[in-house]
């Protein structure tokens, strides 16, 4: 990209009114950024959903010159960024209608053929919070998901740091530029999150620390992942607003259940109610729910014993894989008379244990 279309899609960035929505849409009739400022208002006015008071104050200079700054920024600090349109663009972000035009990120992101899942929560994490997202990243990480999160206190932090702990990849989704860490005492983590994984945002090194920042940058959040998981909420909050988003991308959204008299479990509790999330009690309700198959680089941890403790469920499913010799999910559910949620995270439990292997197509089979 030349420096003349970079510094046309900062300045269309700063016009006011023009979100990123209606800049895909100037751009893909003009064929450019740069054409969008050589077009007359009167014929860009005509495009649905635009019109006069969008493209008021398009041509002013200010816009130009803040977008000059910032490309000497860019180029000074060799920032990496990818354009919509681009073949490096996250995929899942692609499929949003206001995912950002231009995606600032550092680090060594890979998102090719990933499993990607956001993580999100209160500030003010319980102990039962922690410890249940700790657990989660650990079942999964044999699967080797890539783990979002937006880098705050309580919630985004713990699943960084466990997410660090299993090597896994990890993203922090920034609610301001590259140039500024916040909060200053999660310094500490950005050189081991940058060397696996990174950093994205798509707001300027001018732009200061806003609520309303916060709550825009939670559509990369939503929109970089298949699924959204919200640990623990109050009965309001952001995490709340980023599980709004993921629904409206038709994204799947999970929430953690927790007693009615807790205050941060509120959030999760009327998602579930309102059926706006699906139940999360382990990593196996995520497993079945994404089809997603126990296949990974990365060894089970196998618990290799000679003698197995099995409880009820488990020994009603073993005697039907046993029998079966390959099985499908659904039959064992059908079967059994049990949830297919209560049947995956018994599999998985049994697959830790040794004795039994995931097959494509969600089949099993005894070891």
């Amino acid at each position: 990209m030349t420096d003349n279309e970079l510094l046309a899609i900062l300045a269309l960035q700063k016009v006011p009114k023009i979100g990123d929505a209606t800049a895909k849409r100037l751009i893909a009739h003009c064929g450019s950024a740069s054409s969008v400022f050589t077009h007359k208002k009167v014929q860009l006015a005509k495009l649905n959903g635009v019109g006069q008071t969008m493209l008021k104050d398009l041509h002013l200079k200010s816009h130009f010159e803040a977008a000059e700054e910032e490309l000497r920024f860019i180029r000074d600090y060799k920032i990496a960024y990818s354009y919509f349109t681009d073949n490096d663009y996250p995929q899942g972000l692609k499929h949003c209608i206001d995912g950002p035009i231009l995606l600032f990120q550092s680090g060594n992101i890979d998102l090719k053929n990933k499993r990607i899942i956001s993580i999100v929560g209160t500030r003010q994490a319980t102990n039962y919070g922690m410890h249940f997202c700790q657990d989660l990243i650990e079942e999964l990480a044999p699967l080797n998901p890539v783990i979002v999160s937006g880098f705050a206190y309580g919630v985004d932090i713990i699943a960084h740091r466990a997410a660090l702990e299993h090597k896994l990849q990890t993203i922090g989704c920034l609610a301001h530029g590259l140039n500024q860490i916040y909060p200053k005492v999660h310094k500490k983590y950005v050189a081991d999150i940058e060397s696996n994984g990174g950093f994205v945002t798509d707001f300027w090194s001018s732009d200061g620390f806003d609520r309303n920042n916060f709550l825009k940058r939670n559509r990369i959040i939503a929109g970089l992942s298949e699924a959204t998981i919200v640990i623990e909420s109050a009965e309001k909050g952001g995490s709340l607003v980023t599980a709004d988003i993921a629904n409206s991308y038709d994204r799947e959204v999970f929430a953690v259940p927790g007693r009615t008299t807790d205050k941060f479990s509120k959030g999760c509790n009327n998602l579930i109610k309102h059926q706006r999330a699906h139940i999360l009690t382990s990593a196996a309700d995520l497993i079945y729910m994404l089809g997603w198959e126990l296949k990974s680089n990365k060894p089970l941890p196998i618990q290799k014993k000679l003698f197995v403790e099995l409880n009820n469920e488990e020994k009603a499913i073993f005697r039907i894989v046993k029998d079966k010799g390959k099985v499908l999910l659904d039959h064992i559910a059908l079967e059994t008379e049990l949830p297919p949620n209560v049947v995956a995270s018994n599999l998985l439990s049994m697959e830790l244990k040794g004795i039994v292997r995931p097959l494509p197509g969600k089949q099993f089979e005894l070891v």
